[in-house]
């Protein structure tokens, strides 16, 4: 085997290691921020570490008591998962047939392409007509609704993906199964499907991120509390006479985390995801 040279070895070291502090520098001052007394934030030369480490404020947004800044967090918090959740899982129901059915007919696949080509007009140029739809379909600061809205960003871009997982897939062992007597549904579940699935999971954890990180339409279409999520939510804190800077970071940081945990328990798979195709036997 070709034995790497000791400068070549710490040469890429050292940039996994810079691209990590460059990743991982502004959460680290996120949470710093978050821990922070007021003044520390304001000060002048910047304080980059507290004196004084004060958790007080993740006790205020995770607090339930009615009609604080806690249960509006909390509220957003869960109408974000309920919404994510919600297109997130509509997207790949609808994605995983038709990506299919792209890969195995290329004859139609100008018609994702046509589809995709609607990610070209900028989503004011939707807000309008969304708008009408679902007011007239009395859907407006609705979960349902905006999850609705959220399904005709995902359902494209996670077809897109799905389609170059299928296509990694040999057609001849989706022939031989059907030669073997198993029908196209039994072939799907069987067969497909599971030698898929990295690529679905991919598929659903991007879908998820775009749909959790999403705020113009949010802000378009909700009111109160009943949908509003968890960017809006945030959006909020700044939008007062006086910023609570250290609060804003608090926020940032427990809107990062239900992602992280989702990457983290799907990480084998991501990666699988990621990477399927890039080799070809």
């Amino acid at each position: 085997m070709e034995r790497k040279s000791f400068l070549f070895s710490f040469f890429l070291h050292a940039c996994a290691l810079l691209l990590a502090v460059i990743i991982l520098a502004p959460v680290a001052w996120l949470f710093i921020m978050s821990i922070s007394p007021a003044a520390d934030l304001t000060a002048k030369p910047l304080v980059w570490w507290p004196q004084s480490v004060d958790f007080s404020r993740y006790g205020i947004l995770l607090s339930s008591v009615e009609n604080s800044a806690g249960a509006a967090f909390v509220a957003s918090l869960i109408n974000s998962i309920l919404v994510a959740g919600m297109a997130t899982i509509a997207a790949l129901a609808l994605a995983i047939p038709a990506a299919w059915a792209v890969s195995r007919t290329p004859s139609v696949g100008w018609s994702l392409y046509m589809v995709i080509a609607t990610y070209m007009l900028p989503p004011v140029a939707l807000a309008v007509p969304l708008y009408f739809g679902l007011a007239h379909l009395g859907l407006l600061n609705s979960v349902f609704g905006l999850a609705l809205v959220y399904l005709t960003i995902l359902a494209p871009f996670t077809t897109w993906l799905m389609k170059s997982g299928f296509d990694a897939i040999p057609k001849e062992i989706e022939a031989a199964a059907m030669m073997d007597g198993a029908g196209l549904f039994a072939t799907l579940r069987i067969i497909t499907l599971p030698l898929a699935a990295p690529v679905m999971a991919t598929s659903a954890l991007f879908a998820f991120l775009l749909a959790w990180d999403e705020f113009f339409y949010a802000l378009l279409f909700t009111s109160d509390l009943r949908a509003k999520t968890l960017t809006v939510a945030i959006a909020d804190l700044a939008g007062g006479r006086v910023s609570d800077y250290g609060l804003i970071a608090t926020a940032g940081v427990l809107a990062a985390l239900p992602p992280v945990v989702i990457g983290l328990v799907m990480q084998r798979a991501l990666i699988s995801g990621l990477t399927s195709g890039g080799v070809k036997g």
